[in-house]
């Protein structure tokens, strides 16, 4: 009797008969042999049919079945180390087929497509081999993230979508009516996390948010989702080992956990477990002189250029691929100059310009994955710096509150997923690690 399964689990079933429900992803005729590569969800596997054994009525069936017909497939799983497939080693000998559906001229073939193309048919392309693996990964990634913080004592809070107020600028906000009053959509949940807080501890928040930002470059989405936690007595040093901490669980878990899906992609699993272990902390004004003197050594005149930076500037993509060429581990800089960064950062002591912010840039030229700091705590220090910035003080009323009535200090940071997978499974461009990516220039599908 048959057993239904899932291809992921083929291997438990060498020498049984077995029923997979699933997906014509390609077909190779050979004479009297048809090979057949068939997903399901959580895996692909070759079938083979072989027209003596089927008969020439099913073989012709099967024949005439184009890429991404649907099918009910039968027969006896065999091991063989040189069928494709994942997991690998593995294939069906072909002995029934129902068709559901038989697919003619699906849209994407193998041949090469324009990226607006693949776009355009993104509801599509999510079935090609690349797109579910890093769907899968992503999946993963985001697993660990929760697990992290659930199993080491924070709570999730969800905040709100629709905000009254920025949290960091004004300059990237999409606004929307609010009855009869203005709203905005959030770019973060974490002022509202802050508040949590104080009844909590130790807390977190998961969702999406939204930057209008005119950006077209490969490490920006206007919508992403961003882990957020917060956590109450705790100073910029234990959030860089919170944070350190944290990146190495996800990496631990999806080497783990998707070993197959990064060896699909391509990506070196060796730099990922290098990336396990204790990151280097180095200050802005290291950075800064590490790049002057990167810059003075080049003889390239564009990379000169490219490497300008003053003290007060925020790093560009340039100097944050620079600067983690000197190191074989994620990196934290940390104390940003004020100017650049948001708001609520706490000051350095006896240094105003200069804040207790921190970012983890990732290698290999992926920029920062992780933005932090330790908040303010101080009421009149942030009423000051929301006057500085320009920002509506009754806007911010509550959040000021919460300086007033048991205040202690506080850090936090923010991880965009999308960032993160992209670093990860070590691919070109941020827009491939969400289902349905939403660019300054795409809303569709």
């Amino acid at each position: 009797m048959s057993i239904e399964i899932r291809i992921e689990n083929i291997a438990d079933y060498v020498g049984q008969q077995v029923t997979i429900k699933g997906w014509m992803y390609a077909i190779t005729r050979k004479g009297k042999l048809i090979f057949v590569r068939l997903r399901d969800g959580s895996g692909m596997t070759q079938g083979v049919a072989y027209r003596p054994e089927i008969g020439d009525e099913l073989f012709e069936e099967i024949k005439r079945l184009g890429q991404e017909s649907s099918v009910i497939m039968t027969g006896t799983v065999r091991e063989n180390g040189r069928a494709p497939g994942l997991p690998k080693g593995y294939e069906v000998g072909i002995e029934s087929v129902q068709v559901i559906q038989n697919v003619q001229n699906f849209p994407i073939t193998p041949k090469e497509h324009g990226v607006e193309f693949l776009m355009d048919n993104r509801h599509l392309w999510l079935r090609s081999s690349q797109q579910w693996a890093i769907l899968r990964v992503r999946a993963t990634i985001k697993k660990a993230m929760i697990d992290f913080f659930d199993d080491n004592g924070y709570i999730n809070i969800d905040t709100p979508i629709i905000t009254p107020s920025a949290a960091e600028g004004t300059s990237n906000l999409f606004e929307v009516g609010y009855f009869d009053e203005q709203g905005y959509l959030a770019q973060t949940g974490q002022l509202y996390s802050e508040a949590t807080i104080m009844a909590f501890g130790k807390v977190y928040c998961f969702g999406p948010t939204f930057r209008a930002e005119k950006s077209k470059t490969r490490r920006h989405l206007t919508e992403f989702w961003m882990m957020e936690p917060e956590m109450a007595y705790c100073d910029l040093d234990e959030l860089m080992q919170i944070e350190e901490n944290f990146v190495n669980y996800i990496l631990k878990t999806v080497i783990e956990k998707r070993r197959p899906e990064l060896e699909l992609l391509g990506r070196d699993i060796s730099i990922l477990e290098n990336a396990v272990g204790t990151y280097p902390r180095i200050s802005y004004d290291e950075a800064l002189a590490m790049l002057a003197d990167i810059q003075e050594k080049t003889d390239d005149p564009a990379r000169k250029k490219e490497l300008d930076i003053e003290w007060g500037d925020d790093f560009g993509s340039p100097h944050e691929t620079e600067l983690t060429k000197q190191f074989d581990k994620p990196v934290f800089v940390y104390g940003y100059p004020s100017q650049v960064k948001a708001f609520y950062m706490e000051p350095w002591p006896d240094r105003p310009e200069v804040c207790k912010s921190v970012d983890l840039l990732a290698p290999e030229g992926y920029g920062e994955i992780i933005g932090g700091s330790e908040r303010m705590s101080d009421p009149e220090a942030l009423l000051a710096a929301i006057h500085k910035h320009e920002l509506p003080e009754e806007a911010y009323k509550w959040y000021i509150d919460l300086r007033l009535f048991g205040s202690v200090p506080h850090s936090g940071f923010g991880i965009g997923l999308e960032r993160a997978v992209t670093w990860i499974c070590g691919i070109d461009h941020i827009r491939q690690t969400t289902a349905f990516p939403r660019t300054i220039n795409r809303m569709y599908p």
